[in-house]
């Protein structure tokens, strides 16, 4: 919850409490079966502010300068869902890829659905040499879950 700032005098401002409705409100729950899209991608997500995300790391071990990149550091495929109704919802994210996989998951990709929006480099000297690929699509959510993951079985990431 953001604070609000009340004005106490001409010079001075003051941070006002919350309300204890504010304060006592529960946090909101994903409007979408996030255990049907966990099985559908074979990967559990996470809720961040009503945005379900989902990070699939690559097997291999990434370089830049000889220093491993954690999949933390933007390595790993990641994945939003966010709810727009009746079971549907829009998504987007980027797929890390070496050039062997970008073609067969454009083509996963577009046989399901979901539109590639760029496809881009992010580093210099990275072994082995990544490609980034931004997707978005709005549809039933479990129907681009499973369109998501016949995209995954295509690259070499963790199971």
């Amino acid at each position: 919850m953001r604070p609000s700032w009340r004005k106490r005098s001409t010079m001075h401002w003051r941070l006002a409490k919350p309300t204890e409705s504010a304060a006592l409100a529960a946090p909101q729950k994903i409007d979408l079966n996030t255990d049907q899209i966990d099985q559908a991608l074979g990967h559990k997500g996470k809720d961040n502010n009503g945005i379900y995300q989902v990070s699939v790391p690559r097997t291999e071990t990434i370089k830049a300068s000889a220093m491993e990149i954690p999949p933390s550091m933007g390595v790993a495929t990641a994945i939003n869902f966010q709810p727009t109704g009746a079971g549907k919802a829009a998504i987007t994210g980027d797929f890390v890829l070496i050039a062997g996989e970008v073609n067969p998951v454009i083509a996963a990709l577009r046989q399901n659905g979901i539109e590639v929006t760029a496809l881009h480099s992010h580093m210099l000297d990275e072994e082995p040499r990544l490609f980034f690929m931004h997707f978005w699509a709005n549809d039933d959510a479990f129907k681009l879950a499973k369109g998501l993951r016949a995209a995954i079985d295509k690259t070499n990431s963790a199971k």
